[in-house]
């Protein structure tokens, strides 16, 4: 093996030794509330609306029992301090009480639009935003409901 052979095997197994670098959602939410699965459930049980952010066809294949899909739709970067000018989302059809309980979620860690849809309706002016930062993935895995 030649040397240069060699260097590129010895950097593939580094690569392959290192932690995966995830681009995993913000951990922090200003102005809302990050909850798990247990907590999204008891809020459930209190009257919180649960918004589903993911496509029609995410939310057609299923969805937390009882959730709206409002899509969001993303085009800006995944990072905390995203254009939300270059997405789209429909707050109209959020409850009209801005003191009204949500949740919003979509695919879990890997998924921005739950994180977006929440900062948006902060920023909109929702004082009660829940995000269920696990996603459909925690949901499930605890065995909830979905339909």
């Amino acid at each position: 093996m030649n040397s240069r052979n060699l260097f590129a095997a010895a950097a593939f197994a580094a690569l392959l030794a290192s932690p995966v670098i995830a681009a995993d959602n913000p951990a922090t939410l200003s102005g809302g509330t990050i909850v798990t699965a247990d907590a999204a459930k008891d809020l459930i049980a209190k009257g919180a609306q649960v918004i589903d952010v993911r496509s029609a066809n995410e939310y057609a294949e299923g969805h937390i029992k009882g959730a709206k899909n409002v899509p969001y739709k993303e085009k800006s970067d995944k990072k905390a301090g995203f254009d939300a000018s270059q997405d789209s989302f429909d707050l109209a059809k959020l409850p009209a009480d801005k003191a009204a309980a949500m949740i919003f979620y979509c695919n879990g860690l890997e998924c921005w639009k739950s994180y977006k849809a929440s900062v948006t309706a902060v920023k909109a002016g929702y004082t009660k935003v829940n995000w269920l930062r696990g996603g459909l993935p925690e949901w499930k895995g605890k065995g909830y409901p979905t339909e």
